[in-house]
């Protein structure tokens, strides 16, 4: 995986990816390789190392960014009864890029 996946692939076209919501600075998306039935990654559309660490971006990304991830949450608690919000930091993280997991269901495994 490279450093940042997201730049890299996603935000460069490289990786097609299904939209799910979207603004002039943040974008929703099917993961991938989804670990839960249900698994949409949100990003910025910037790169921003973590939510620990904004880099040179203004702290307004971060409302933006949640924003989306609300609404993409209660969008799939209310089709799928339930969901979560889940952000990775440290070793965690895989791609050093700020990122959201929203899912629902059981793990894939």
């Amino acid at each position: 995986m490279t450093e940042d996946f997201y730049c890299d692939e996603v935000l460069s076209g490289r990786t097609e990816v299904r939209k799910v919501a979207e603004t002039d600075r943040v974008l929703a998306y099917h993961h991938t390789r989804p670990f839960w039935p249900v698994h949409i990654v949100v990003i910025p559309k910037v790169h921003v190392p973590s939510l620990t660490d904004l880099g040179d971006v203004d702290e307004g990304i971060l409302a933006e960014l949640l924003d989306v991830v609300r609404e993409v949450a209660a969008m799939v608690t209310e089709e799928h009864g339930a969901a979560r919000v889940l952000t990775n930091l440290g070793k965690y993280q895989d791609s050093k890029h700020l990122h959201f997991h929203v899912n629902s269901g059981d793990p894939q495994g």
